[in-house]
């Protein structure tokens, strides 16, 4: 069953109807910070076809849309994880944005500059931070292209990409009506975190604002250690939460065609609370 499982979604991505465009660079003139670094991204290959990413200087989305007679209006930054030194940019990053697009959900797959990548000259709140919360604020500023409701923009991380997600709804980049570029006067609130195996550090403070949560990771992931206080935390202050804890499940599972049934669910069971919490209808 698992196999045929595995074979049948293979054959799902192939014929979608969801489209990825090409990549947007997050700041067309060049990122702040990246001045200089010219060089091109690194690739390596996760054996049999899961593409790896280095060496970012240019960070960029690539948007995955949704049919629009299938869309919600509700949007995701889909953050890949990798320890903060690469991006495993397909497992958890273009076949989670695939599945979300099937689902009326516009979805914007990150590219982020790496703070613990060997030699990087990049640190984790100014530049890694600084891309998830400029990607929210990008989407923000074309959702009447995209046919979005700014208000309904969220994030979706794995892992490391779970950290930055934490982090940009705990460290809120609000508006800025004097910035200089228009994209930056928006805020980078997120209106909802997903939180897929994510790496929480003990000196992540939640409060009574932190947007909405969802926490899904498995049972035998020594990384998640803890979240099932976290979550306690957040319902404490009142914050929208919800947890998902699979049985016998490691870290990294993402979107694989290997995947068991109890573990391919999970992005339905995220969309699902997507729903209930009232992000896919029109306010």
């Amino acid at each position: 069953m698992p196999k045929l499982f595995g074979y049948l979604f293979s054959l799902l991505l192939l014929t979608s109807s969801a489209m990825a465009a090409d990549q947007i660079l997050l700041w067309p003139g060049g990122a702040p910070g990246s001045q200089g670094k010219t060089t091109p991204e690194t690739l390596r290959i996760n054996p049999p076809d899961e593409e790896v990413l280095s060496n970012i200087n240019a960070p960029a989305i690539t948007p995955f849309l949704p049919d629009p007679a299938k869309a919600t209006g509700a949007a995701v930054i889909v953050i890949p994880g990798g320890g903060h030194r690469e991006i495993w940019i397909t497992h958890e990053g273009y076949r989670v944005a695939q599945a979300l697009a099937e689902r009326g959900i516009a979805a914007f797959v990150l590219r982020y500059r790496l703070s613990k990548a060997e030699g990087s000259t990049y640190s984790l709140m100014d530049h890694s931070l600084g891309d998830v919360q400029r990607a929210i604020r990008l989407v923000k500023s074309r959702a009447a292209e995209w046919h979005l409701d700014p208000a309904r923009v969220g994030v979706m991380g794995f892992s490391a990409g779970g950290h930055l997600s934490v982090l940009a709804g705990t460290h809120i980049a609000d508006a800025n009506p004097g910035a200089a570029d228009p994209v930056d006067r928006l805020s980078a609130r997120p209106a909802f975190l997903g939180l897929v195996y994510a790496y929480i550090p003990d000196d992540i403070v939640f409060k009574a604002d932190t947007p909405p949560t969802f926490f899904i990771f498995g049972d035998k992931d020594p990384v998640v250690k803890g979240q099932g206080d976290r979550y306690r935390e957040l319902r404490k202050l009142g914050v929208l939460a919800e947890i998902h804890v699979l049985s016998g499940v490691e870290h990294g599972f993402g979107i694989r065609p290997t995947n068991p049934p109890h573990v391919a669910i999970w992005p339905t069971l995220f969309v699902n609370w997507l729903d209930a919490s009232g992000f896919l209808k029109a306010h």
